[in-house]
Formats: C-alpha cells, structure tokens, sequence
C-alpha cells in the first residue's frame, strides 16, 4: 500500500559486471570498453584500459571477522542483480529507495580509454543504462546519478542535459566542470546551466582529488609558484583542516561562485559528518587572522560574510553510521545531513541498517530524524513523498 517516504539511503553504489551495459557503447568503440576480468584469487575486477578495479562484493550482508575485500563474484554478490534483485534488497533492509552511483565513483578510472570520444562514448552508455534501462524500473526508488566526463565545460553540460531529459534525478562530478582539479571562470556556464536545468548537482567524496597536488587555488597569473610553494598561500591556511569535500566548497567559496550564484548547491556522499563544527570553527578563525595581510596583497579578496555561513547555505553532507555526528547535529545544520547505507560497500550494515539507525539515532526527535533519513533528501533531489513500497521503518518496527 501506497505511504510516505520514511528512509531514502542517500549514498550506495552499482558496481555491475560491464557486460550487462557495455553493449551500448558504440560499436567502433567497444573493443576499448570496460570488461570483466578474474583475479588470481578467484574475485572479478573491472579492467579499464590498463587500470583496474577490484570489484568489492565481499565487504557487505557478512559478520565483519568474514569480510574481504578479494573474492567477490558479479554472480553472486547483494547489490549487483537485477533492478529487481535490488528492490527486494532495499525491502529487505526496510530502505525505500537509494541515490545510486556507480562503482568505480568517478570518472578519473574509465580514463584508463586512452581514445577520448570512445571515453565520452563510455560515460554516455553508463547513463543511457540508467534512465532506460535499470532506473526505470522504479524511477522513485532506484535513483541514479548521471556521471559527467571530464572533458572540458561543453561536455559536461551535454550529458547534464540529456540526463535531464530522461528524467535522471541528479549527476555527480567527479572534477570541477572544466575537467581540473580546480574552478575557472568557464565553469560558470556549467553553474548556469545547471540552475536553469534544476539539476541537483552531487560529489561523491570530493572534486577532482582535492588535496594531492598545488596549489589548490586559482591565483592570479602572476603569482610566483614559488612563493605559493613556500607558504605564502593563504587558502592553504583556510583548507588545512579541510575533509572530504570541505576543500572543494572552500575553492568554490572563495572564488566567488556562490555571490554569483546564490542558489547553488552541492551535496557531498560519503563524507561522514562529525568533523564539520570542528572545521567550521578553526576556519572562521583562519580567516580573521590570514584574510586582511592576503587581501592586502592582493592574492585573495575578502567575503561579503564568514566562510563558515557559505558551508552551512550551500552544502549538504552524506554521513553513515556516525553517531558524533548525530549529536552535533545542530552544529552542522539538521538540514545538511543525509543519511545513508553505502551498500554494498564495507560501511553497510545490510540488511541490519534498522538496527544501526537505532542506535544512532537514540533520544533524537522523530522530526529531526524524519529530516535526516528521508525528509533532507526528498527536497534536495525533488522526489515524490509518496512511495509504493513492502517494508519501512514503521512497518518493520510492528513486525519485530
């Protein structure tokens, strides 16, 4: 019977064997595809050009001391069958529906295709699975996330529009719109169109690999690299506390995407949450004691507020079992905060998540919970409220 949305898991993967899609890709292209592949140990991987993917089918529904990450099977695994298959699996585990991505997350291991039309042949045939194929299903309950190339403005803004038109429900960047690790003036067309499109924008961790390389910011052409490398390099002050994603929303920050486009924003999956007033505190303090000599030399200009207020407006947070977080809550921003599963990967808890929210979510208001497992995500990403579905919260509660 027909009943309201009570646990949308923000954040899980699809990692399928690449036969089941791979058949889209055009013909020219195909002997470069990604193929199944066999492990010495017996598990399957994805093999990517010359990268290759360990297919981590073993790290879910098992007792933590028999876990693995070698040896798992497409064959046999929870989470890799049929869209079916995964509908029974969400009931099992009193889920109403998940934000997928894919496995592997980002865009950076199919360029492993060395030939750059066969790779954004690649990404469109992944995307053309989802909406026609495997989403469809149960467009309410498998909720896919469009995966953009990295190819440049143009491209990502192509394949964000024809997510659009198949009625996908959010895309996910894997690097800043232009294809780097860092934002440029060109990505506003990107931000524009997304707002116009009414794209929900997603990361899953962070942009780009944030952190491996510097500098991190665009400074101006005449900046010595030298001097950045030296330390003279005022946004590494802010981002020295930075976790997954808060370096990017920081690069965004201070660029001025958000006074250019106050509307924007930008959920990040699999971040786990309890560290966010930690990092908001030290980063409002940063700038106070860094922002006037870098403004004074010219190397950065101040924000019209404190950098922690563009965090709490224009970021949201996907955490799993984090019950630090649940208690800073208020701190983040109840608003901010999805809840999620991460199946079949090694932080779910399937097909036990009720007991885990139980846990976590002890002595908190029903409404603050309601935000958190379903309510946050339902208004992000534009869902119906009203779900057709077997087993939920409630549901599994009478019959416990």
């Amino acid at each position: 019977m027909a009943r309201d949305y009570r646990i949308v898991s923000a954040d899980t993967h699809l990692q399928i064997a690449a036969e089941r899609w791979t058949g889209r890709i055009p013909a020219k292209y195909r002997d470069q595809a990604p193929r199944t592949v066999q492990m010495p140990d017996g598990g399957d991987a994805t093999q990517i050009g010359e990268k290759r993917s360990i297919f981590h089918g073993g790290l879910s529904g098992r007792p933590y001391s028999d876990r693995s990450p070698n040896g798992g099977r497409f064959e046999t695994a929870p989470g890799v069958g049929s869209p079916e298959q995964r509908l029974k699996e969400q009931d099992i585990d009193g889920i109403d529906g998940e934000i997928m991505y894919t496995y592997p997350a980002g865009v950076s291991y199919y360029k492993g295709i060395k030939d750059l039309n066969a790779y954004k042949a690649t990404v469109h045939a992944w995307n053309e699975f989802l909406a026609e194929e495997y989403c469809v299903v149960a467009p309410q309950r498998l909720i896919g996330m469009g995966m953009l190339p990295d190819t440049g403005v143009e491209d990502a803004i192509g394949e964000m529009e024809y997510c659009a038109r198949t009625g996908m429900k959010g895309v996910y960047l894997s690097t800043f719109p232009n294809g780097s690790a860092i934002p440029t003036p060109e990505d506003d067309r990107f931000w524009a169109a997304a707002l116009d499109l009414d794209m929900p924008l997603t990361g899953h961790v962070s942009f780009g690999g944030f952190g491996a390389g510097r500098p991190m910011y665009p400074f101006a052409p005449d900046q010595d690299p030298n001097d950045v490398a030296s330390g003279v390099d005022p946004f590494s002050k802010f981002a020295q506390y930075a976790v997954r994603g808060a370096g990017n929303a920081l690069q965004m920050i201070f660029t001025g995407v958000f006074d250019r486009f106050p509307k924007l924003q930008i959920y990040f999956a699999e971040t786990q949450v309890g560290w966010i007033p930690h990092f908001l505190d030290i980063l409002d303090d940063q700038y106070e004691r860094h922002m006037p000599w870098a403004d004074r030399m010219g190397l950065m200009k101040s924000l019209d507020r404190m950098p922690s207020e563009y965090v709490r407006e224009h970021f949201s947070w996907g955490f799993m079992r984090n019950s630090f977080g649940v208690r800073s809550r208020h701190e983040i921003g109840v608003e901010n905060m999805f809840w999620s599963t991460d199946f079949p990967h090694a932080e779910s808890d399937w097909p036990e998540s009720q007991a885990g929210i139980d846990e976590d979510f002890v002595g908190v208001p029903e409404d603050e919970v309601q935000q958190m497992l379903s309510g946050n995500v339902i208004k992000y990403f534009s869902l119906d409220p009203a779900i057709q579905s077997t087993v939920g919260r409630k549901a599994a509660a009478a019959s416990s």
